[in-house]
């Protein structure tokens, strides 16, 4: 049978603009192709201006990653200037982080990928009953009466009714890939509902530290807020008691919902943990210093390669390193001044586009050509797969105790085999174990920052090397951190105390990148080769492992206009 060319585009419940062709053949997935469909000018927006405020434009990078790439940011400046943070800034900031960990993945896991598996319509026929029954075995969480999952499906009943399912729209329900129990399909819709509930509450932590949230407020050597227990207008006694608060909350909803969730809805899809395994290379670059940024052995995040799934090897990360890290352009938009088979160190890298596809809308990409608005970045020559999955991999090669333990806890619920975390059901897994650890860590870090309060250490900023007098002719740095969906990093030229260059290589352009100038596939189109597709026409397991690593091509893409024209302009008062 030949083959049939499948296009998903736009691929939804995501951020950004992603388009997905693949070929079936047999039943299977025998090609893939991953597309990003905007094109970047962060680079060109930020050369020219104070290294300083970079962080500010480059954390509008994406509306979901709201702190990560301020992270980055700052963290790349400090790295060219030799600026060392105070402990309690650090603290702040790794709060911060886990905050932001907490609310994406619990998100990410009820809004953006339990609906591939959880079927909205099934629990209208679920008996309220059996579903607070099985709520019950699985959690102490209190809403688990009958009354409670009732109510909720009059909720759903009402949106059918009403001819419209609103947010639960466009669902492929009623396919045969949808294995679960109406009740448990009920289940995980009512916790879907509270869910969007509880994710507003933890991102207060970036308000009170950050100012606002999305995009709290950042600082180039410390962070933008000041301690004094007894001063209203900064972080007093109240404010840091509420941050608690939020954080064991936040711990109790991941323990007593999501977990138990994920391990129900993953027990009925213990297949999947031999479908979508695709690369087998992983890396991370670690986050969550807990001795200061310089040692990375000191992370709760290790920093680290896993080559052909060898847990028995990490081999090390140097972002400074012009050797390692390099992205190339054979099939991106973009072009080189030394030509399209060049690769390219962030430090050296360009951003001038050069668009040779075809004017939307079209078929078909042209994949023997040009094909996608992401650069193609490897490792040392390899494709990586980054995120939870490559965080944990590492951990549980570089032999942590705290992560193997929670590792191996979750495979032996779910009574599977190490080897089914290289796969769609182990992203997906992963996600829910780091989030678990995050959450523990967060109450660490909560108690580091209390003690150094308690004894008399209030400082947040290192201003030493703030005035541009100070700094040298020419510097260059780089801001590693592990972004919720993988390795994120920013790299930084300053010349004459301004930006010359400046790069992001974000997860998404690791893992949905066009293929080498090898033909090396990258994560995206290599975990989708050899999926089974039991309805071609509707393409289910697709979404399934896409959505497992949780794209975010705003991240890796974004709009520009080559006139430099204005195509918005929103006045207010």
């Amino acid at each position: 049978m030949a083959a049939k060319r499948i296009v998903i585009d736009p691929v939804t419940r995501i951020e950004g603009h992603l388009r997905i062709e693949i070929e079936v053949q047999d039943g299977k997935v025998k090609e893939a192709f991953s597309s990003g469909t905007m094109v970047r000018g962060l680079e060109i927006i930020l050369k020219g201006r104070d290294p300083r405020d970079a962080w500010a434009f480059a954390e509008r990078t994406c509306g979901v990653c709201t702190t990560v790439h301020a992270l980055a940011s700052v963290r790349s400046v400090e790295d060219a200037l030799g600026i060392v943070i105070p402990p309690n800034a650090e603290l702040v900031r790794n709060l911060m982080f886990c905050a932001q960990y907490m609310q994406d993945h619990v998100v990410h896991f009820y809004h953006l990928h339990a609906l591939d598996w959880v079927d909205i319509v099934s629990a209208l026929k679920a008996d309220p009953a059996k579903t607070a029954e099985i709520a019950r075995s699985i959690s102490n969480w209190p809403k688990s009466s009958p009354n409670y999952f009732s109510d909720v499906q009059k909720r759903i009943a009402a949106f059918v009714q009403s001819g419209q399912l609103g947010i639960f729209a466009n669902g492929y329900w009623g396919h045969p890939a949808m294995k679960l129990p109406a009740e448990v399909n009920l289940l995980a819709v009512a916790h879907y509902i509270e869910a969007l509930d509880w994710q507003k509450e933890i991102v207060k932590v970036h308000t009170i530290f950050g100012g606002k949230n999305p995009h709290p407020n950042y600082l180039v050597g410390g962070a933008p807020c000041s301690i004094n227990l007894d001063e209203a207008n900064a972080i007093n006694a109240e404010r840091l008691a509420y941050v608690g608060k939020l954080i064991e909350d936040a711990r109790t909803f991941v323990e007593q919902v999501y977990i138990p969730d994920l391990l129900a809805i993953a027990s009925f899809y213990k297949d999947w943990g031999a479908i979508g395994g695709g690369l087998t290379n992983y890396m991370a670059y670690g986050d969550l210093p807990t001795h200061g940024f310089g040692d990375p052995s000191k992370f709760k995040f290790p920093r680290g390669v896993i080559l052909g799934r060898d847990l028995g090897k990490v081999y090390p990360v140097d972002g400074h390193d012009p050797r390692q890290i390099q992205e190339s352009i054979p099939h991106s938009w973009y072009q080189y001044s030394d030509g399209d088979a060049a690769a390219r160190h962030p430090w050296d890298g360009e951003t001038k586009f050069n668009y040779t596809g075809p004017k939307p809308p079209y078929d078909q990409l042209n994949v023997d050509g040009k094909y996608s608005w992401l650069k193609t970045p490897r490792w040392n020559g390899h494709p990586m797969e980054v995120g939870p999955l490559a965080r944990l991999l590492v951990g549980y090669a570089s032999g942590r105790q705290d992560i193997k333990d929670v590792v191996d806890m979750v495979l032996k619920k779910l009574d599977v085999p190490v080897a089914a975390l290289f796969s769609t059901l182990g992203r997906t897994a992963a996600r829910g174990i780091e989030t678990l650890l995050v959450a523990g860590w967060a109450k660490e870090f909560y108690g580091d920052l209390l003690a150094n309060i308690k004894n008399g250490d209030t400082r947040m900023v290192n201003n030493e090397k703030w005035e541009p007098a100070t700094w040298p002719a020419k510097a260059r740095g780089v801001g590693l951190t592990e972004a919720p969906r993988g390795a994120l990093a920013h790299w930084i030229v300053i010349e004459n105390q301004k930006i010359a260059n400046y790069q992001l290589v974000v997860p998404s352009t690791w893992n949905a990148s066009p293929r080498d100038a090898k033909g090396q596939l990258s994560a995206y189109e290599s975990s989708l080769v050899g999926t089974p597709i039991a309805d071609p026409e509707r393409p289910l397991e697709v979404l399934r492992t896409i959505h497992s690593f949780d794209p975010c091509l705003a991240c890796a893409v974004h709009l520009y206009d080559e006139q430099g024209r204005t195509l918005n302009r929103i006045t207010v008062g």
